[in-house]
């Protein structure tokens, strides 16, 4: 599973605490690691997609 964070992001921070293993901050604003997330970690990294306050996370297979 990818993740992508969109032009929505108001850098609030929600996702980098937590799944730090995926997003980070850059700018002011939150990236997704552009790899395939680990299986290990699709649980939190979805976590962090459900929690963004704007809906500026996005996942695909």
């Amino acid at each position: 599973m990818k993740f992508l964070v969109n032009e929505n992001c108001i850098g609030c921070g929600l996702c980098t605490n937590t799944c730090p293993e995926v997003f980070h901050m850059n700018d002011g604003v939150a990236v997704a690691d552009p790899n395939p997330v680990d299986p290990a970690l699709e649980g939190s990294a979805t976590e962090a997609r459900d929690g963004c306050p704007v809906n500026a996370i996005e996942s695909s297979d």
